[in-house]
């Protein structure tokens, strides 16, 4: 043991020591060395922002700058095609030449989807289905039918579409309904020399409504006046039939 702890404290160790650890520190000088030419340490230039732009512009930015590029597509509705949406690696992110970028552009193809069941549903119902389908609502007519808010017809482009059916996502889809007054028809009362509030009760016991009301001449008590003409026209020689729900203009006058 001894003979150990002088050989550490003699000349000949502290030589040898020196010796490998300079040889260590060059070695290790080396290798950063090394490493650093072979990765050009600290070169490279910042990736340009490319989202937003159309992709030929992106593609004419990449080419100058030396860079390479990956293209990916992605649908979204309402999205104009082409448009840049993602960039790897992101925008000032330092690379070097030649260096792989990858791009996610709006798909230029509509994909198809297939057309949701809505018949019979209600208008709120309709709608969600249609909008989880990618699907617009277009143009919404209320027909006479006794199903309020239901749906009753759907076309597409004019065109009658079927359960299933494939069609362009974002596609508009006008929609038709009914309007919970059914389509049978009842007779025109005559409510001239009626007062508003009369008038009213007259046409809700007929399953109609009161529309447009007109005033003439100065009106000093509403609850005076009375209709002075009513559209359509009643006539008592040959009774009229309206639908359902139909709306009664009136002209009001006072006594």
């Amino acid at each position: 043991m001894n003979t150990f702890f002088k050989y550490l404290a003699s000349p000949s160790f502290r030589k040898n020591l020196i010796i490998a650890g300079s040889i260590v520190i060059v070695l290790v000088f080396t290798l950063f060395l090394t490493l650093s030419y072979y990765t050009r340490h600290g070169e490279g230039n910042p990736v340009p922002n490319l989202k937003g732009l159309d992709i030929e512009e992106a593609v004419r930015v990449l080419e100058e700058r030396g860079y390479r590029y990956q293209v990916d597509s992605l649908f979204i509705l309402d999205k104009k095609a082409g448009l840049v949406l993602e960039q790897d690696p992101d925008a000032n992110t330092f690379v070097k030449e030649n260096r792989m970028i990858y791009l996610t552009i709006v798909s230029s193809q509509t994909p198809d989807v297939n057309f949701p069941d809505i018949e019979h549903k209600t208008f709120i119902e309709a709608k969600a289905l249609l909008s989880n389908y990618g699907l617009k609502l277009g143009d919404t007519t209320y027909v006479n039918d006794i199903a309020r808010d239901a749906i009753l017809e759907f076309t597409y482009a004019g065109q009658n579409i079927s359960i299933g059916q494939k069609i362009p996502k974002g596609s508009k889809i006008d929609l038709v309904l009914g309007n919970g007054y059914g389509t049978s028809e009842v007779d025109l009362p005559n409510i001239v020399g009626l007062t508003l509030s009369e008038a009213m009760f007259s046409l809700k016991g007929a399953s109609l409504m009161l529309g447009i009301i007109s005033y003439e001449g100065t009106i000093r008590d509403t609850s005076n006046a009375v209709i002075k003409l009513q559209t359509p026209l009643f006539n008592s020689d040959s009774l009229i039939k309206v639908n359902i729900g139909t709306k009664i203009n009136v002209i009001v006058s006072q006594q």
